[in-house]
């Protein structure tokens, strides 16, 4: 998500850039809109760096994640929490309750055609979470997972980097060798879901079957010419 999130917002921001060459008057205002989420007399205002764009960050398959450890889920809720603050983002779990599935449209709506925005607001690390952008805190969600003794063992130039040693250190992140051997994003199990898996398995035999009779015809030629 970090590669993804800095990537886009890089991009966003050349953008932005090249407007304001030829049209500064817009590009002021897409700068503006950036902080429409965040009231101006919050208390976080200061302290957080909102995506350029409006953003989601989605928690789904949340039936299975209810099933984690309570410490662990405790410890990803705060911590995606903070970077969607951080982020001036929107966060939401769902699965394939419809209630969620409903909430999710809902925001989606707001974002593309200006309906009202949602004021519902749940935390509970115990129940999905939903939480419109602005509307949490850095004083709600608290400080990063770790014993305040401890913090000052992670040398961190930003409140951002500090979340993420700090998150990383409780899970640590794949090797860059194992992430290596997977030259094929689509055949890495983390990202496994049964039915794309199996399409995509008729998809590859249906390709060199079609690789197979190709090169057949190709044959055929060559030998009829």
């Amino acid at each position: 998500m970090e590669n993804l999130l800095q990537a886009t917002k890089s991009h966003v921001d050349k953008v932005i850039m090249k407007l304001g060459k030829t049209n500064s008057k817009a590009a002021s205002e897409m700068r503006q809109k950036i902080w429409c989420n965040l009231q101006k007399d919050h208390p976080d205002h200061e302290l957080i760096d909102p995506f350029p764009i409006p953003l989601v960050i989605i928690g789904s398959k949340y039936d299975i994640f209810q099933d984690f450890d309570s410490e662990k889920r405790k410890i990803i809720c705060k911590t995606l929490r903070f970077v969607a603050h951080y982020y001036g983002a929107s966060l939401m779990f769902t699965s394939k309750s419809e209630a969620l599935l409903l909430k999710i449209r809902g925001v989606i709506n707001q974002l593309a055609f200006g309906i009202g925005k949602s004021k519902s607001i749940s935390v509970d690390q115990n129940k999905p979470l939903f939480i419109t952008a602005g509307l949490d805190s850095l004083s709600h969600i608290g400080s990063p997972p770790v014993p305040d003794n401890d913090i000052g063992k992670f040398h961190a130039r930003s409140p951002m980097e500090l979340w993420k040693k700090v998150y990383e250190n409780l899970f640590p992140p794949k090797s860059t060798n194992t992430l290596k051997d997977i030259k094929d994003p689509a055949k890495d199990p983390q990202y496994a879901e049964s039915e794309v898996d199996e399409m995509r398995i008729q998809k590859d035999q249906e390709l060199e079957q079609y690789k197979r009779s190709s090169s057949q015809s190709w044959k055929q030629i060559e030998l009829d010419s």
